[in-house]
């Protein structure tokens, strides 16, 4: 087997395959109480996907016009920025002590909500970046039926799963999300692997885009719920939907549907900025926050 066989199948096969996979440990994390949890709590659903939804991706557009990228990055900017949550958001808000059940909830939603939105934005930013004589484009109904295998029919399936293997489903669901985190660094080792020769001057192009991608969004996500009077463990599972794209989606979008390794780059980079930011906060929120409020109980109580 060549090598460029290879490449073709991992793109082609093995790498919707594990985000298949990853999709549908996602399902099996999901019981029909997390949708009917947006009409439950219309307050904090809105604001995580209005962030995610619309702040995200108008963001993402503006860096992309007025950093100094290629097409090619500008592009994989918007792959990002229009494919928002995963797996990796519920794990990390779980150990960042937010509300593990919206994060769930805005994950869900997302990625049935995106299937519709994906092949819209992406096209207007080829034309917009790449020009009217570039080829690439994604056809929107072979795109959605795509999106739908894999991202809302696994999801289905393991919540037919859960539903009918509870135990099954409670047991394997973490395994997952940890596979999803491994299948990341594998895949960016690859993709750092195939494009060495361009990777870094990617990375000094792309890196502040990712870096200011992700602090401004975040800081959004958190301010913009607590100035609407969310708890802490909902601003933080905001945050955190926000912070952490599903960039797995975003680079198979790049590699299998539009052959495109440079665009898969922008993702690749950004997933090492926002592991890094989010493990910062999720070790503020879990060690120093909880220490700092055990202190001011301790005061609290000595006075009175």
């Amino acid at each position: 087997m060549s090598p460029e066989q290879l490449i073709n199948i991992v793109n082609v096969q093995v790498i919707p395959v594990c985000l298949f996979l990853i999709m549908l440990g996602m399902g099996l994390s999901l019981v029909p109480d997390d949708f009917r949890r947006v009409l439950a709590y219309p307050k904090a659903v809105a604001i995580g996907l209005t962030c995610q939804l619309i702040i995200l991706p108008l963001i993402g557009f503006g860096l992309a016009n007025v950093m100094p990228l290629s097409p090619e990055l500008a592009v994989g900017v918007m792959l990002l920025a229009v494919c928002p949550g995963g797996t990796t958001s519920n794990l990390y808000a779980h150990l960042g002590r937010g509300d593990v059940a919206l994060s769930v909830t805005l994950t869900a939603v997302a990625s049935i909500v995106t299937v519709l939105t994906i092949p819209f934005i992406i096209n207007a930013s080829l034309l917009h970046f790449m020009g009217e004589t570039e080829v690439l484009n994604l056809p929107v109904a072979k795109t959605m039926i795509s999106l739908l295998a894999l991202t809302a029919i696994p999801i289905s399936i393991g919540m037919l799963v859960r539903h009918f293997k509870a135990d099954f489903a409670i047991a394997v669901e973490q395994r997952v999300k940890y596979f999803a985190v491994i299948f990341l660094i594998l895949l960016i080792a690859f993709l750092v692997y195939q494009q060495m020769d361009v990777f870094l001057d990617s990375v000094v192009r792309a890196g502040p885009v990712a870096l200011i991608l992700n602090l401004s969004t975040m800081a959004i996500g958190y301010y913009g719920a607590r100035a609407f009077a969310l708890n802490r463990a909902q601003s933080i599972s905001v945050t955190l939907e926000v912070g952490l794209q599903n960039s797995s989606l975003s680079m198979v979008l790049a590699l299998g549907m539009l052959s495109n390794y440079a665009m898969s780059l922008t993702p690749a980079i950004y997933t090492g900025v926002m592991f890094i930011t989010a493990g910062i906060l999720v070790y503020f929120t879990s060690r120093w926050l909880p220490a700092r409020d055990a202190r001011a109980g301790q005061l609290q109580s000595q006075n009175g």
